[in-house]
């Protein structure tokens, strides 16, 4: 085969994955919005600021979005205290996921009322309050992760760390901070 003929064979494929990706990365950005109502998942009201900081700051391509605690979108009462003393690991998992529906409401508001401009979470930070002798703080922060993986798929799934704290703000049993790359 000549230079010639590779060349453009090389071009030929080079175009088709050039059209192969924007069409999977025009299925993905679509997905979000369309995977929460699969999901049956509807957004509380983004929450606001409690203290003197902003909910989120942009800088460039990243989303930058302030720890959160629990949504209460099932209308049972809140889950206050620390996983380990006065609540389960199971009960610290539902706590994180209610925190990580508060995290995508906050991100659709940032990002003008669509999760479909989101490309992938990159950060995500986990505060556990924790009981003295309490080391599941991992599980618990799945509650969080496993949700964004439901509904971005591997993009949503970013590094993290899990930590226990001796306590949180207003008596929350977790805490969500989080960093997302966004067009």
């Amino acid at each position: 085969m000549s230079a010639l003929s590779r060349r453009a064979v090389a071009s030929s494929l080079l175009a088709v994955l050039a059209a192969t990706d924007v069409s999977a990365q025009h299925v993905r950005r679509a997905a979000p919005d369309r995977r929460l109502s699969e999901l049956g998942l509807s957004l509380p009201e983004p929450p606001r600021p409690v203290a003197s900081y902003v909910a989120f700051r942009r800088v460039g391509s990243l989303m930058h979005l302030a720890g959160l605690g629990p949504a209460n979108v099932t209308g049972e009462p809140p889950l206050f205290g620390r996983v380990g003393s006065d609540l389960s690991v199971e009960q610290g998992y539902a706590a994180a996921r209610a925190a990580g529906l508060n995290v995508l409401a906050l991100l659709r508001s940032a990002c003008g009322g669509t999760l479909n401009r989101v490309v992938q979470c990159v950060h995500v930070g986990v505060f556990v309050a924790s009981a003295d002798d309490f080391h599941e703080q991992p599980r618990v922060a799945n509650g969080a992760s496993d949700l964004f993986a439901e509904v971005f798929g591997d993009a949503g799934l970013g590094a993290r760390f899990a930590v226990g704290a001796n306590t949180l703000p207003f008596n929350i049993p977790v805490e969500v901070a989080s960093i997302w790359e966004v067009r």
